[in-house]
């Protein structure tokens, strides 16, 4: 009998310690030392860098966005490779393509730049070229004025004043932060006018973020 009354308690002692082993594993993941990350940005920042607005107008979708200096083309000419390539259109809106030379494509759309250069090519270098016009870079934006890091920044399609704030470091302590200020040229005019946080940015904006008054 005492023999049994030992072999019962060795039993249990050892079911025991299976129990305790299974459940270590589930105190270490819910350990709180264990490290995770937490973003060290500003709650307005992180705001900004979230995905644009559903309702921003997509400007590479927008068959009426006029070229202009600094933005990057992919230019096809069908069966002739030597011609097809990227190019970019210069500060004064100009484009240097072979064989017929210099281009002003700024303010044209791309359609109508590959018109210009079908008429350009015919018939006296290829005869009824085929030619596809695609913007691969836009060019960029200049935030201004009150920010931490005031500069060209790439564009970014359906992008907002407020993420472009977000791109140049933030607002700095002295910004007015609810009134801003957009330069913009568009067919061939230029324009200055009010914008909030919302606004839309286009590619060549110039946006300045004014300091306000204590």
């Amino acid at each position: 009998m005492r023999h049994l009354t030992g072999g019962i308690a060795s039993i249990a002692a050892l079911s025991f310690a299976v129990a305790i082993a299974f459940s270590l594993p589930a105190s270490a993941q819910s350990n709180p030392a264990l490290p995770s990350y937490k973003s060290t940005l500003p709650p307005q920042q992180q705001q900004s860098l979230a995905s644009p607005t559903q309702n921003s107008p997509s400007v590479p979708n927008d068959p009426g966005y006029q070229l202009g200096n600094g933005d990057q083309l992919r230019i096809t000419v069908f069966g002739q490779p030597d011609l097809t390539n990227t190019y970019q259109v210069d500060g004064q809106g100009m484009l240097q393509f072979p064989l017929v030379g210099r281009i002003h494509a700024g303010g044209m759309t791309a359609g109508q730049l590959q018109q210009e250069i079908v008429h350009k090519l015919s018939p006296d270098y290829i005869r009824n070229p085929s030619v596809s016009v695609e913007v691969m870079n836009y060019r960029p934006f200049y935030v201004l004025g009150e920010v931490n890091k005031a500069g060209a920044y790439p564009y970014v399609s359906g992008m907002t004043v407020n993420q472009a704030v977000a791109f140049a470091g933030g607002f700095t302590y002295r910004a007015k932060d609810d009134n801003f200020e957009i330069d913009r040229n568009e067919n061939g005019q230029h324009t200055t006018f009010k914008a909030s946080g919302d606004t839309p940015v286009r590619p060549g904006d110039v946006i300045t973020i004014p300091e306000r008054f204590f």
